[in-house]
């Protein structure tokens, strides 16, 4: 049947909506993608680079670094970046190559104040995350490296000491992984997990030969290691009870984790990636003991049954159905794992059913975070992607340095890819691994930092346009932990209701998103904002006009009835 030009008009537009709901229609892509993520690296005077320390030998080691932070480490309402670095591994030349603070100048540039900061450590970092460990109201780090780690005290003035010998946080020589403060006995101060990969030493280096080049050896070439569990005394020390609490009645080969109320319970339990091995998951009993139950809640495998080679994780309610989701990414010819929460502690691989794209599945998947990128009230997820060196040697389906993707929210409890239709950010073609997100010039939208691993970063700024509400919200605990950590916040408004909670470390072995931010579609205000702290206590405070940072002091709501 002919059709004339404007009924073929018409056929095509429907057309194009049908298919935007599973992936993005070719036609007219730009106008139908509302994110727009632009790379801003050139102008962010950001002269970081990642050096992964090694030259040609294949220690395993190098091929996981690195991880990054997003905190304002100087109290003025700005979001800073930390970067995490190597440092040269045995027979390799070159160095020292500190790690990086770089202080945001209000404008989307940044300053390098390492040295002023005195936070250039010079180890081999792994994984970092932020927590006001000494109650002091300010934010202190922590560096989970390849040999002792380091806690870094800030000292209120732009400085920071080294606590580590202190507070008995060095956790001897091991190969580091994601790491998180976490109230896990509910005294009201955090303690400290600290994510361990496997043994791995320059004496028992395996190393593989592939033509002429030496290849990463993988997990199953060395012996697991337990995690460790540091129990915050409340005096600026901590001990080790990772025996006691359970966490060290198994090993894994760790690397990206996340702490979070996944069971609704009321205290916050820890999920962590096992690299070619069954995930732990730790179930809290609300007084720091924990039990591995991985298997029983549906995440310790993917639907077909199979331990991936996890990599990083995030949590947050993807589907607004108040309950904390899991998203894990892992190697290339396996996919990501999107577990949807059922409630009850229990939890069900919807990867294919969300409709996360297939062409993930060549890659090797790292940083990932959950962010609501166009303010239209449902999160998005963002997806770093790179190999190891010299991987074109051996594989063609893949490369060294691939673009990132986004999968956008479409509200129905699906994802669509639209990394090539968002914007020259997603155009970045990188080995990417750490990953953070947070609103970086207060604009009232989610920018992103990625770390690539032995390159410059990538620096992403969020230019969607204008016309979604917003609103962050900022905790401060007064009986528990000053930063809220762990506490769950419930925004509504109107008829949407919204869940977060506040983590201390998550993606891959890094660390951002202290302040909470919720995109608000067309409503103008939050008409009611629950907090419930860590511990249970549960306070409704009075509702904000959207466009604004709204801080929320314990014991200033009132209670709920």
């Amino acid at each position: 049947m002919a059709l004339n030009m404007k009924t073929r008009c018409t056929v095509l537009l429907l057309a194009c909506s049908l298919m935007f709901a599973n992936r993005a229609c070719r036609s007219g892509e730009a106008a139908l993608c509302p994110i727009r993520l632009e790379d801003a690296t050139a102008s962010s005077r950001i002269t970081f680079r990642h050096h992964a320390g090694e030259n040609g030998q294949g220690y395993i080691v190098a091929g996981v670094a690195a991880g990054l932070a997003l905190f304002d480490f100087d109290g003025d309402g700005r979001i800073d970046i930390f970067f995490l670095n190597g440092a040269p591994l045995k027979g390799t030349p070159g160095g020292p190559w500190p790690d990086a603070l770089y202080r945001n100048n209000g404008d989307f540039t940044f300053t390098d104040v390492t040295e002023a900061a005195g936070v250039g450590d010079l180890g081999y970092g792994l994984g970092v995350t932020v927590g006001d460990y000494d109650q002091d109201g300010l934010p202190d780090l922590y560096l989970n490296n390849f040999g002792p780690n380091v806690l870094y005290h800030n000292n209120g003035d732009g400085t920071f000491s080294d606590a580590t010998s202190t507070a008995a946080v060095a956790n001897g020589s091991k190969v580091g992984a994601g790491t998180c403060f976490l109230d896990a006995d509910g005294d009201g101060d955090l303690d400290l997990y600290a994510a361990n990969y496997v043994n791995f030493t320059y004496e028992n280096h395996v190393s593989i030969k592939v033509g002429s080049h030496f290849l990463h050896a993988g997990p199953r070439y060395y012996k697991p290691v337990e995690d460790t569990l540091f129990r915050n005394n409340g005096d600026g020390t901590f001990t080790d009870v990772s025996r006691e609490s359970g966490i060290a009645s198994v090993a894994g080969p760790g690397m990206g984790m996340v702490c979070g109320d996944f069971d609704d319970d009321g205290d916050t339990d820890a999920f962590v990636c096992n690299d070619e091995a069954a995930n732990f998951l730790f179930q809290n009993d609300g007084k720091g003991h924990f039990k591995e139950s991985a298997l029983l809640a549906g995440v310790a495998y993917d639907f077909y049954g199979k331990e991936n080679s996890s990599m990083g994780a995030d949590c947050g309610d993807y589907d607004n159905d108040g309950k904390l989701d899991l998203f894990m990414t892992d190697y290339q010819s396996e996919m990501p794992v999107l577990y949807h929460n059922l409630g009850g502690g229990l939890f069900e691989d919807a990867t294919s059913t969300a409709g996360i794209t297939n062409d993930l599945y060549p890659h090797v998947t790292w940083g990932t975070g959950f962010a609501d990128f166009d303010n239209d009230g449902d999160r998005d997820l963002y997806v770093a992607c790179g190999h190891f060196d010299r991987v074109e040697s051996f594989d063609d389906r893949t490369s060294l340095q691939v673009p990132n993707f986004l999968l956008m929210n479409t509200g129905d409890g699906r994802f669509t890819d639209v990394s090539k239709l968002c914007g020259s950010g997603l155009a970045v073609a990188e080995s990417s691994r750490g990953a953070g997100f947070d609103d970086l010039d207060n604009d009232g939208d989610i920018d992103a930092v990625i770390l690539n691993w032995n390159s410059k970063p990538t620096i992403l700024r969020n230019e969607s346009p204008a016309g979604s509400h917003w609103i962050e919200i900022e905790l401060h605990g007064r009986v528990t932990n000053r930063d809220g950590v762990g506490a769950r916040v419930r925004v509504i408004s109107g008829d949407a209701v919204q869940v977060d909670e506040v983590h201390s470390g998550r993606s891959y072995q890094s660390h951002s998103g202290s302040r909470l931010h919720f995109g608000l579609a067309q409503k103008v205000r939050a008409d009611r904002i629950e907090v419930r702290w860590p511990g249970g206590k549960t306070e409704i405070f009075p509702g904000a006009a959207s466009g604004q940072l709204v801080r929320l002091f314990e014991g200033a709501g009132s209670p709920e009835n």
